[in-house]
């Protein structure tokens, strides 16, 4: 959440740069209220002044004896303006702080600004496109002679766009888990099996709600009222909510597999079938809590760590830094590391490193202090490393051979038995 005070300070900057992500946003109405919080509060003070001074006369005329009843007369009518003085400011500060919630954080002076995402800045390529000499086929058609997959019986359990692995697909899924854990912590991230049921304040506090409540799950009746986990990072952010780090424990980095859940998926038509937007699918998160001024040096290591995996398994990517209306709600900077998909003819993100700056950590009260000196806020950073689902649709169309096996990356043979290093169509 943005400061209040520093909008205060430079309103017409503020709106300048954040109608780089969000054209429709005015400040006007935010800073009227604010405004009137402020008038509020200095009546107030001077009505709390005012109660002082009275009580003070009070004592002192019951001392010398003297007739106070004129003064305690007062004193319940000055009390109880006080009282409904400070409920309306009360309520209005909770309006304050719901509009604050659903400004996006500010991007960077230098982060590419435009409305249109094709617009977004290619900053690395790693390797080539395959170039096939024979019909190549997408992960579907793949599919139908590995069953790896099972997403008819998966709709049958809960609808579509639920994916169901299979099998030999399930044992090669937990085998790229197991890679990217294994090669993150051996980075020096804690590895971390965190909750999958979320509350509304810790979602509050990594910028999932309340602007994104429509495309959160969640569970609610008399006894609970939970979101399901859209994404690690939400309780990454949330291991440290209203605390105060000391400065010598910083960095803190954490890596942490779950399934994720989202609502948005199933609607952009025939080539985004599959596992390329589902409801749930799995991801290895990394998250990071640092001093402002380590916070760029950790957004390139959290970027390289995302760049070893898919490196490691010799895919073809390409890293896009992200426009300003393209990056995330929370982030300041974005690059996104897209793999190649030849079965749907072009680029899918796999992973989105972003710093957030102290944009979460203020929702969240994440502090750190350096010795003798007052608590500041920390700044945050996210970044998959990486979600599986795309990527797993990259490895099989990009490593699939004429005859319709499947040839698995070396990175992934110490996971596998030897039946698995080179999946083959039924029957063969």
């Amino acid at each position: 959440m943005l400061d209040i005070k520093e909008i205060r300070s430079n309103p017409e900057e503020f709106e300048k740069r954040l109608k780089t992500k969000e054209p429709g946003i005015s400040l006007s109405p935010l800073l009227s209220l604010d405004e009137k919080i402020r008038t509020l509060q200095a009546e107030f003070e001077s009505l709390k002044h005012k109660q002082n001074e009275t009580s003070k006369e009070i004592g002192r005329k019951k001392r010398e004896k003297e007739d106070a009843s004129e003064l305690l007369k007062g004193m319940g009518t000055l009390s109880n303006e006080i009282s409904k003085l400070q409920q309306e400011i009360s309520e209005l500060e909770k309006k304050r702080t719901h509009e604050l919630a659903f400004l996006p954080n500010l991007p960077f002076p230098d982060s590419p600004i435009s409305q249109d995402p094709n617009d977004n800045v290619c900053v690395k390529e790693f390797g080539e496109k395959r170039k096939f000499s024979f019909p190549f086929k997408n992960h579907l058609e793949l599919n139908e002679e590995l069953q790896l997959f099972d997403f008819k019986r998966a709709a049958k359990i809960s609808g579509a766009g639920w994916p169901c692995y299979k099998d030999l697909g399930a044992r090669l899924e937990w085998a790229l888990i197991q890679y990217m854990l294994d090669s993150h912590r051996k980075a020096g991230y804690k590895m971390i099996m965190p909750p999958l049921l979320v509350r509304d304040e810790i979602m509050f506090g990594s910028a999932h709600l309340p602007k994104f409540e429509n495309q959160q799950f969640k569970l609610q009746d008399k006894d609970y009222h939970l979101y399901l986990l859209p994404t690690a990072e939400a309780v990454l952010n949330g291991l440290h909510y209203d605390e105060i780090l000391e400065e010598e424990d910083l960095p803190i980095r954490y890596v942490a597999y779950t399934p994720c859940f989202r609502r948005e998926a199933g609607a952009a038509g025939e080539k985004e079938r599959g596992l390329i937007r589902t409801h749930q699918f799995n991801k290895v998160e990394l998250f990071c809590i640092c001093k402002p001024e380590d916070s760029e040096a950790m957004f390139e290591e959290m970027l390289g760590r995302a760049e070893a995996i898919v490196e490691g398994l010799e895919l073809h990517y390409r890293n896009m830094l992200l426009v300003t209306s393209d990056m995330s709600f929370a982030s300041s900077k974005t690059i996104d590391l897209e793999v190649w998909l030849p079965g749907q003819d072009r680029y899918y993100e796999v992973s989105s490193i972003s710093n957030c700056t102290d944009f979460q950590a203020r929702r969240s009260k994440i502090r750190y202090r350096k010795k003798g000196e007052k608590a500041m806020l920390a700044y945050t950073l996210n970044g998959s490393g990486v979600a599986t689902s795309r990527l797993m649709v990259s490895l099989l169309e990009n490593n699939q051979q004429e005859d319709g096996s499947i040839v698995i990356p070396k990175v992934l043979h110490p996971y596998l038995e030897d039946e698995l290093l080179m999946l083959q169509p039924a029957g063969r």
